[in-house]
């Protein structure tokens, strides 16, 4: 299971007119704004965009300045190999180490939509366990049973981060991972391609 958001995308307006740097070429900047507050690129510019962005990542620095933020629900062994992406990408999470013992667990804290049924049943054991010893941590303040919270959750447990990426960070996410075996990478994927101007600044295709 993987949720994507609230996403927004921003400074497109500034990272169109820093690729006219080079060539002094402003004049030529025929975007502009609707009456939803959304940047429309204008046929010049979004040639210009399109060109770049095929040229390779030494041409396309302006798509690092295309910045995303998106809350991403999704289980820990996803976040994980997530986590590989370090560079350009921040996230702060929601907090295992702080905030575990603050609600009762149910099943639908947890990933489960691929498990097979026997699974689920002994799932359902686990987290049945797991709340029992909330209710003791909550009671006695013991540390030890703090470790076993810790140490018991499984790595379906799900977690929600609030990323900070931009269209660089995610033109090599998705090429990367679109053909991933874990079904939370095909989702993200989806999302990706639902971002302004994906298709000819992310997915580099032609029309």
């Amino acid at each position: 299971m993987l949720k994507c958001e609230r996403t927004s995308v921003m400074n497109i307006e500034n990272a169109i007119r820093g690729a006219r740097n080079p060539m002094n070429s402003w004049n030529k900047m025929d975007s502009s704004y609707d009456e939803e507050g959304d940047y429309i690129l204008g046929p010049n510019d979004l040639g210009l965009a399109k060109r770049l962005r095929k040229a390779g990542s030494d041409h396309r620095k302006y798509i690092r300045q295309i910045f995303v933020s998106v809350d991403i629900t999704a289980p820990l062994y996803w976040w994980k190999e997530y986590d590989t992406y370090k560079v350009g990408t921040t996230a702060n999470s929601t907090s295992t180490m702080h905030k575990i013992h603050s609600k009762p667990f149910e099943l639908e804290d947890f990933s489960h939509d691929h498990m097979t049924e026997e699974t689920l049943s002994f799932m359902k054991t686990v987290v049945s366990e797991l709340e029992k010893i909330r209710l003791r941590y909550l009671e006695t303040k013991d540390k030890k049973e703090w470790y076993d919270l810790i140490q018991l959750l499984p790595s379906s447990y799900n977690q929600m981060r609030t990323c900070t990426l931009n269209y660089e960070n995610v033109i090599n996410m998705y090429f990367a991972r679109r053909s991933h075996k874990l079904a939370e990478w095909h989702t993200f994927c989806q999302w990706v391609e639902t971002l302004p101007y994906a298709k000819e600044l992310i997915l580099g295709e032609e029309e």
